[in-house]
Formats: C-alpha cells, structure tokens, sequence
C-alpha cells in the first residue's frame, strides 16, 4: 500500500539541525510516555515531509540514560512519521574505521541497564524479532547519500550501547573489541532502535567516528580539541548526507519490504479481554493499527 513518506532525523552529539528545510515550525507533541527530549522541527525538503529531533535536546540538556526514548519515538509516530534515521557520534573499535568516518550500523549489542526499552509490559504483552534491528531499504539510501557526499562509510556493524555517562575502561574496551566482534561504541542507540521495531518504523543507524576508544595505545593522546573537530567536521557532513535522502526517498513509499512497519504482526501475545485498557489507551499511536 503506498503512503506518503516522511522522514524522521534523531540527531546526536553535534548535529542540532538540517539544511534546507522549508516551511519550517518546532511543534509540541504530547505522548502518554511523558514529554520527548525537545519540540520537533517539521517541514519539508524537496518536495518530502520531514521531522527534526535533538536527542539531547537543544543545548544537550538530556544524558544518555535521561533520554525519554519512549517518547520520542511515540511522538514520531503521532506525528505521522515513516522512515527513522539515527545520526549519532560514536568511538571505534577498528583501526580502518577512522574518526571522521561514517558507519552504517546493522547489529547492535545492549549492555544497558537503567533505561524503559519497550512499550509493552504487565496487561499487554508483545515480543517483537530485533534479529536484524535496521532496515536495509534506509541503510541503503544512507549508503548513497554519504558516499555521493564524499564521506567515507562503512557498511555493516556491530555497535555496542553501553549506559554510560563514563567512557569505557581499557579492559571493558578490549573485551569488547577483542571477543565480542564489535565495531563501534556509543551510548544511545539502545532501546531506541528496538522501541523503533515495536512502532514498526523503519529505522536506520548512522554512526560517526570522533575517535578511537580507549583499546587504542594512542588514545591518550588524543586531545579533547581534536575530538571537538572531528564532531564539527562529522556535523557538516552529516547536513550534507540529510539532504541527499529525500530525493532518494522519494515523496511516496510501499510497505517495507522487510516488514518493519508489520513488525506487531503477530507480537502480542496477551488475550484482547485480559489486556490493560489503561496500557492500550497508551499505545494508540504505537500499536493502534493491531488493537484498533
């Protein structure tokens, strides 16, 4: 079934707009989960409706743990919302993934503890498949959009969520490196990707390298003003991807081919006459389309 596409831009560390939008205005969004990090920028570019959300909010008043997930990606939801791309920066684990350079996520690992990570729970009970947490229709248009920007990306990695605010220890970086396989290291892309499933939006992670993580001999080196740099340069180059995704978009779209936004399908597992009427109300925007 076709409908109308309107990207969505989660922004991290650095990146607290988009170019070129028209018809701008930051809107209020109300959501049964408490309010989201900040208003939401909406408007259009080429022709394509899209939404702006700081994670942090702006002036980066949210930690990663006081990120009210739940919220934002409701409010996407409520607000019409199709497509999700997280832009957020990131360490790095491999040695060919530089700072400066982008990498397409595809796997994540949650070592996160203090945080809400589903919509459902006691009254309605819903398990969603995270097997492949991204879909690869948008990781294939960030692809594009940041090679055609002249960025280097990489496609396809394991990012691990830690629950920070601290950084990684040597021996928790060379653990996670060195067994666990993984890429890249951030602290926000957990739950948020797996609320995304549950509100069955398609979701794509962007992940940009400020530095290596402390596994590196010449991380200590690295001065903090070289690190704020590299998260300029990556914001810029960041702006100039965003902008090349509508056009490869475009103002149309069918269902998923992978399913993301039929994700609820068959997830719910509670009785329509056992179910919370009080948690169902909260997840009309959610899940409306299965418990309407």
């Amino acid at each position: 079934m076709t409908k109308d596409t309107m990207i969505a831009v989660i922004g991290g560390s650095g990146l607290y707009e988009i170019d070129g939008l028209e018809d701008t205005k930051w809107v209020d969004v109300q959501t049964p989960w408490g309010a989201p990090s900040d208003q939401i920028l909406t408007g259009r570019l080429n022709g394509v409706k899209m939404a702006f959300l700081p994670r942090h909010g702006r002036g980066h008043v949210h930690a990663p743990t006081e990120v009210p997930y739940r919220a934002n990606i409701d409010a996407l939801k409520r607000l019409g919302v199709t497509d999700v791309f997280s832009v957020s920066a990131c360490g790095s684990f491999r040695e060919e993934m530089e700072p400066g350079h982008f990498v397409i996520v595809d796997q994540f690992i949650d070592r996160t503890f203090a945080r809400e990570k589903s919509f459902f729970g006691t009254g309605c009970v819903a398990h969603v498949s995270v097997a492949h947490p991204t879909c690869d229709r948008l990781s294939d248009a960030a692809e594009t959009a940041a090679r055609d920007a002249g960025i280097t990306v990489h496609r396809g990695g394991t990012y691990l969520c830690m629950e920070g605010p601290q950084f990684s220890s040597i021996a928790e970086s060379k653990m996670y490196r060195e067994s666990w396989g993984c890429d890249v290291i951030g602290m926000t892309n957990m739950p948020e990707a797996k609320l995304a499933r549950e509100a069955e939006l398609c979701y794509a992670s962007v992940a940009m390298v400020t530095d290596f993580d402390s596994w590196h001999p010449d991380h200590g080196a690295v001065e903090i003003t070289d690190i704020i740099a590299t998260l300029q340069g990556n914001s810029t180059n960041a702006r100039n991807m965003l902008r090349r995704l509508p056009d490869l978009l475009g103002a149309s779209r069918e269902d998923c081919p992978q399913g993301c936004d039929k994700a609820l399908e068959f997830a719910i597992m509670t009785a329509p006459e056992k179910r919370d009427p009080s948690l169902v109300a909260k997840l009309d925007a959610v899940a409306g389309r299965v418990l309407s």
